[in-house]
């Protein structure tokens, strides 16, 4: 006699919870939500403000992100192991969301008033005037630091906020058998998130200046003033519903967000740990190569709508429509295609949908850039586009939203697929490995390539062709290391073995089931 399953077939696809976990679900579902959409409405604006300040580029985010981000990130980690080390989960969770939300309020009404008297133009002038060129994208961090401060912190709500606190709370909560059908719905809320606050830009950016509101003097400065509140309210609400869960669902909500001493290593140790294994070196390598790619293509592409759009409101209505459509892709992607093609291929052709998107749209965008005064100008006339500039603009649209919806299907899915196959201990070192080398070298790696090309060609125009022969090197990289983790992990799958990496020998394999 077979199973009754446990849900019919189309409830089962879309809707696999059972009605007592409603009073469970929604409240996280609503949190993630909170969180997501807070995420994806800064992402659009803190590349508006910073880009479009005054004497600024494009040329400025990757001065940021080096100079900037990988220290905020650095002391925001020394943080949250003080704070971990002394007070339990759900007051961590309150520490940190306060500071994040009580950032926005003195941003918001204190810093960015205040911006014209607390920017030091005079001296940046005298620094323009002393350095090359090329050194304009970090003087212009240093002329806009209270932008620069809001730049690194709408940054870092993804990564303390999202990835740490969030899902850190998620896996304590939720068991084994709710994950499965929990999670799925989770990254589709995400992405339509993407749908709403890119909308929720446009929407803001184009709001009829107020002249009775005692603040801002254009309808620009008034949309930060409802972006920031709009945070605000959004933070407030996840406080609300994260209190809610713990209270009713945590098991032990004094626990410290401590794991075993040997999975908290530091940089060296991750280096030394991913060392011993060539199967560890492959994903790291994949995590690396994608960010490094995605940023290499950015910086070159919103150096493009700058161009274009220098207004900000206008630049911000671009960004976030283009927000909207990476959130239509990956929701369709993720509800349609991406289970379905990963059921019936290979973890390696799976894995290439990302790699082959990000060569297939880059080589479009790059190339056109480079070649579109040698006859290629003509294809911008028969498409239909005003002009070359619009042409380019459309392209690096395009390739943005196909890359980062692959990214938020196909590769994310792939990549913690890659993981099965180790032993628990190997799995959790691993992750925590790559964690912290391959996520902090592919933020910064390009970042630091473009660095290297401004400081020797002083613009981001000047420099795209050598950025997309890099490009093509580092795409070439992701795709051998996909095919060699492909091979390692089918034969780690056919034999029903599992790779456990030991500390202190080479690695070896050990008969399990998988």
């Amino acid at each position: 006699m077979t199973e009754k399953p446990e849900f019919s077939g189309w409830r089962a696809f879309f809707w696999p919870i059972h009605r007592f976990e409603w009073t469970k679900f929604f409240p996280m579902l609503g949190l993630f939500f909170l969180i997501a959409f807070s995420y994806n409405l800064l992402r659009t604006f803190k590349d508006s403000i910073v880009i479009t300040a005054p004497n600024s580029g494009a040329e400025a985010i990757p001065f940021i992100k080096v100079w900037a981000i990988l220290p905020g990130a650095l002391l925001l980690t020394y943080l949250f192991t003080r704070l971990a080390n002394r007070f339990s989960r759900e007051k961590v969770f309150y520490i940190m969301m306060s500071i994040f939300l009580a950032f926005f309020f003195i941003f918001t009404f204190v810093l960015y008033p205040l911006r014209d008297h607390l920017h030091p133009h005079a001296l940046a002038d005298q620094m323009q005037a002393l350095l090359p060129s090329g050194f304009k994208g970090l003087i212009a961090i240093f002329r806009n630091w209270t932008f620069t401060l809001f730049y690194v912190m709408c940054e870092l709500w993804g990564t303390a906020i999202m990835s740490v606190l969030f899902w850190g709370f998620m896996n304590e909560v939720t068991k084994v058998d709710e994950a499965k059908r929990y999670y799925g719905l989770l990254m589709i809320v995400a992405n339509s998130s993407s749908i709403i606050s890119g909308q929720m830009g446009v929407w803001l950016s184009n709001l009829t200046f107020i002249p009775a509101l005692p603040y801002g003097s254009n309808k620009w400065e008034q949309s930060i003033l409802f972006l920031n509140c709009s945070i605000l309210v959004c933070g407030m609400l996840s406080i609300a519903l994260f209190r809610y869960l713990n209270s009713h669902f945590a098991q032990n909500k004094s626990v410290h967000y401590q794991g075993p001493e040997k999975i908290n290593m530091s940089m060296r140790k991750n280096f030394a740990y991913l060392a011993k294994s060539k199967y560890l070196i492959c994903i790291a390598a994949i995590v690396v190569t994608y960010n490094v790619a995605i940023n290499l293509v950015e910086v070159v592409w919103k150096n493009q709508i700058n161009a274009m759009y220098p207004n900000p409101s206008d630049f911000q209505t671009y960004m976030g429509n283009v927000t909207t459509w990476i959130g239509v892709v990956a929701t369709f992607a993720a509800i349609f295609i991406t289970g379905n093609v990963i059921r019936r291929f290979s973890w390696t052709a799976s894995a290439m949908i990302p790699a082959a998107v990000m060569l297939v749209t880059g080589l479009g965008f790059f190339g056109f850039m480079i070649f579109q005064n040698s006859g290629l100008e003509s294809f911008a006339a028969i498409a239909g586009f005003a002009s070359p500039l619009t042409f380019a603009l459309f392209l690096g649209s395009f390739q943005n939203v196909f890359a980062r919806a692959c990214k938020y299907t196909f590769f994310d899915a792939t990549k913690e697929i890659a993981f099965i196959p180790l032993s628990p201990e190997s799995k959790l070192k691993g992750k925590a490995a790559i964690d912290g080398v391959g996520s902090r070298l592919g933020k910064s790696g390009g970042s630091i390539i473009h660095q290297g090309l401004l400081l020797l060609f002083t613009t981001v125009s000047a420099s795209t062709p050598f950025v997309a022969v890099i490009f093509l090197g580092v795409l070439l990289v992701w795709l051998l290391s996909i095919i060699s983790l492909g091979k390692q992990f089918d034969q780690l799958i056919q034999k029903h073995t599992t790779l456990e990496i030991p500390d202190d020998s080479s690695a070896e394999e050990k008969p399990a089931s998988i």
